[in-house]
């Protein structure tokens, strides 16, 4: 049983358009057949010419194909592409027809790998196909029609379009650069530190004693295409309401505005923010902004990252042996880089499913909810400050669920009568800059002047400079007065 506020709906939602209910995006066990049946090719037969027999995951993608190119969605227009592709196989043609039609309502013509899946696990095509001998009754592929692959149009973008040749033109670059930056087969990770290959260079940053965090830079062609993404497409893709960073309009002030004058304001942080979205939820962001399979997963590409072995070697000291461990398996998988320009964004994007079951959650219990990046804020009166302990236990299922994980140690319940913060900003009156915030930025300003910038971005900011013009615009919206102090140390700062 959920918690209340959690609509089934919202809990069994997916991230990308066109799945059909009760398949999965990946078949974790190939059938059987699609393991034995290459034994079954003469000597030497292994490619996928017309006239050569194939495997079910074959003959399904051919099926697949073919079925998309049909005039319309129905029995006698599948059947009929589909002796095309196979022959006239009525029970393979005739079983594949109806496992489509039974999962999509309509064609889905941005899908073809997708249906190729749903085909390949039906149990009854599976069924038949095993119950034949490939040495006496071979189902062979006649012919590989191919039908055009549709973008949707979530937005009006001219990077949404139809084919990867289509978006490397729309990128500035040619496919064989587009396909080296998107990285489809992972020589990134593979090459040694010194290897032209990389497009990312790596910094660990210590951090006093916990978990280091590791700035991903990608090289300049990247950073660029990343930018053009960014600035052409993702910037006008819709966000949750409760996301406030890194949203134009919204802030961390106008997140913590949201929670002032409350009896309890929890907040609650994410582990591993950046590298615990996944490139499914990156590819299921680009599908639901409509792109087809095809360019989705080259867009992909472009906007996550596996660390190469030499950079996890050189992780320093500092955290747990649990949050160490899961960083490092976390990094070695497709991830969004913390460092390239398009991350931010798409971390919110691909965060939409968990802000809209936890908005649901809060407005359930009677809170309000917040997310500025990893940081989650719940807040709420009397009859919420009585039930936290279930609620956070609820939240706690809810972000495991998405795929995060809470850092338990980080987790603050601040009830009235004590100072109670969100993302640096006190907000038990009103929104006021805290104190130990406004002394940090103080003293780094401080040192930038006397010393030089060069030495103080400890936290490996791209652009320091913006960086810290960003904090000092932040402070002035809370306390103009003392915005306008630390404005005039930052003028004095060289930056050579």
């Amino acid at each position: 049983m959920g918690f209340p506020g959690e609509a089934d709906g919202v809990r069994g939602a997916s991230s990308s358009p066109g799945q059909p209910r009760g398949t999965q995006e990946q078949l974790t066990h190939p059938p059987r057949e699609a393991r034995r049946a290459p034994r079954a090719l003469p000597h030497g037969s292994t490619d996928q010419s017309p006239g050569n027999p194939g495997p079910l995951a074959e003959v399904a993608q051919a099926l697949a194909d073919a079925f998309l190119t049909a005039d319309d969605w129905s029995r006698p227009a599948l059947t009929a592409v589909g002796y095309d592709a196979i022959g006239v196989e009525r029970a393979i043609v005739g079983l594949a027809v109806g496992a489509a039609l039974d999962a999509y309502p309509r064609a889905p013509s941005d899908a073809p790998r997708q249906l190729a899946r749903v085909l390949a696990a039906a149990p009854r095509l599976q069924s038949a196909y095993a119950a034949r001998d490939p040495r006496v009754r071979p189902v062979r592929i006649l012919a590989r029609p191919v039908g055009a692959v549709r973008a949707g149009r979530s937005v009006d973008s001219p990077l949404l379009v139809d084919t990867v040749p289509e978006l490397a033109r729309a990128l500035d670059l040619t496919v064989g650069h587009l396909l080296w930056l998107a990285d489809p087969g992972g020589w990134n990770r593979r090459p040694d530190a010194s290897s032209a290959l990389h497009h990312y260079g790596y910094a660990w940053i210590p951090r006093g004693g916990r978990t280091p965090r590791l700035i991903e830079k990608p090289k300049p062609l990247l950073r660029r295409t990343q930018r053009l993404l960014l600035d052409g497409l993702l910037g006008a893709l819709p966000v949750h309401d409760a996301a406030h960073g890194f949203v134009a309009g919204r802030s961390a002030v106008t997140g913590a505005a949201e929670h002032v004058g409350r009896q309890v304001v929890v907040t609650v942080d994410l582990t591993a923010f950046f590298a615990s979205v996944t490139a499914g939820s990156v590819f299921g962001v680009f599908r639901t902004a409509g792109f087809a399979e095809p360019v989705a997963r080259v867009l992909t590409g472009l906007c996550t990252a596996r660390v190469p072995v030499h950079a996890l070697r050189t992780m320093p000291d500092g955290g747990s042996v649990e949050h160490r461990f899961a960083l490092r398996q976390a990094l070695r998988l497709p991830h969004l880089p913390q460092g390239a320009p398009s991350s931010p964004v798409l971390a919110n994007l691909s965060l939409r499913h968990l802000d809209a079951r936890l908005a649901g959650l809060a407005a359930a219990s009677g809170a309000t909810y917040t997310r500025y990046a990893d940081d989650l804020t719940f807040s709420g009166d009397d009859h919420f400050a009585g039930s936290v302990d279930g609620f956070l236990r609820a939240v706690g299922r809810i972000v495991v669920e998405q795929g995060h994980t809470i850092n338990q140690a980080k987790t603050r319940v601040r009830r009235r009568g004590r100072r109670q913060s969100v993302t640096g900003i006190v907000v038990n009156e009103r929104v006021a800059p805290g104190r130990a915030e406004h002394d940090r930025l103080k003293a780094i300003l401080h040192n930038c002047a006397v010393h030089g910038p060069q030495g103080q971005n400890r936290a490996g900011h791209p652009d320091f400079r913006a960086h810290l013009e960003g904090r000092i615009t932040w402070m002035m919206q809370l306390n103009p007065e003392r915005g306008a102090r630390l404005r005039a140390v930052f003028e004095r700062i060289e930056w050579g």
